[in-house]
């Protein structure tokens, strides 16, 4: 089986073609596990990553002077408790072969940080509600879930930005659908994840079709993205929106989707970021800028998104707390 995706990004678009990700051919069992990317953005020579439990992580090492900048209460515990959802998503944060691993480019990422502050990282994954439950009670330190940075969360949030954050349309392959704006979904069912920036911009193009007069989304959720895909296939949904990288890969990795279009997580004026996510004036923030500012200068972040095949999603630096995706006008 081999399937090739090639997407290309225009800037600062509402809709727009976003974030290269090649993939071909499927989980290799004669291998331990693996699969291929892109080496490059829209590159044809192929790096095989590796899916099995057995990782080999990219490793940096410890940085006294951001790790001293770690609030004291974390540093005399020594670990770096992780939260990130339990959905499966590839390849952002996804089950190894053996099902119980968590592997993706969140954990490897978290991994990271953690070297650079000298903690030793544990993952706990939870459904998506429960990170910022956890968050606020002082559960978890920080969540790296693909958390979109929004207005609303920065009020009990602060953000650390790592990687840029494209959704994608995701439809059953050969529907001659396209998605360029909200005229394009009027009238369609479209499934999404409830509680995500996906749902909020899912909604606003719904009440935008309504105010030019054109039919409202049919607006679909389903319990886990197995539920989600069976829907697809049998037509009880036109669309699925969510992460442009999730979408991308099952699309590359199954060949019964494709995607047909792409979004900026933070709407049409404003290229939408995915954070490091703290409880706000937790102490925690700076320090973890600091350590993704290291790993982005040393090369190490690098590594970790060609790995994955996502380079075009990378950031030149992270930024605390930048203007997110806007609230809704009511």
């Amino acid at each position: 089986m081999a399937i090739a995706l090639t997407v290309r990004r225009t800037a600062a678009a509402a809709v727009g073609l976003a974030t290269a990700l090649v993939l071909t051919g499927c989980a290799d069992p004669t291998d331990g596990g693996t699969t291929e990317v892109a080496a490059t953005p829209g590159g044809t020579t192929k790096t095989k990553i590796n899916i099995s439990p057995d990782q080999n992580r990219v490793t940096t090492a410890e940085v006294a002077s951001i790790a001293a900048e770690v609030p004291e209460r974390i540093r005399e515990r020594g670990t770096l408790e992780l939260v990130a959802s339990s959905g499966s998503a590839a390849p952002l944060t996804f089950y190894a072969t053996d099902n119980k691993t968590v592997i993706g480019v969140e954990p490897d990422l978290a991994h990271l940080v953690a070297d650079v502050l000298g903690l030793e990282p544990r993952i706990h994954t939870v459904s998506w509600e429960n990170i910022f439950v956890g968050l606020d009670s002082g559960k978890y330190d920080a969540g790296l879930s693909n958390i979109t940075v929004t207005e609303e969360r920065k009020e009990k949030y602060d953000f650390a930005t790592y990687r840029e954050d494209n959704l994608g349309f995701e439809a059953k392959k050969g529907s001659g659908l396209k998605v360029t704006g909200p005229g394009d979904l009027a009238g369609r069912t479209v499934a999404v994840s409830s509680g995500t920036n996906q749902e909020k911009l899912l909604v606003e193009w719904s009440e935008e079709n309504e105010k030019a007069g054109r039919e409202p989304v049919d607006i679909k959720y389903y319990q886990n993205e197995s539920d989600t895909y069976l829907a697809l296939q049998s037509g009880r949904i036109d669309l699925y929106l969510g992460p442009h990288p999730t979408a991308a890969y099952h699309a590359a990795t199954t060949g019964r989707t494709e995607v047909v279009g792409t979004s900026s997580g933070a709407g049409a004026t404003l290229q939408g970021l995915i954070a490091a996510t703290t409880k706000k004036d937790s102490g925690l923030v700076e320090p973890l800028a600091d350590a993704l500012d290291h790993i982005i200068a040393n090369g190490t972040y690098t590594k970790v998104l060609q790995r994955w095949g996502l380079s075009d999603e990378a950031v030149t630096d992270s930024r605390i707390n930048p203007p997110g995706l806007p609230r809704t006008d009511k």
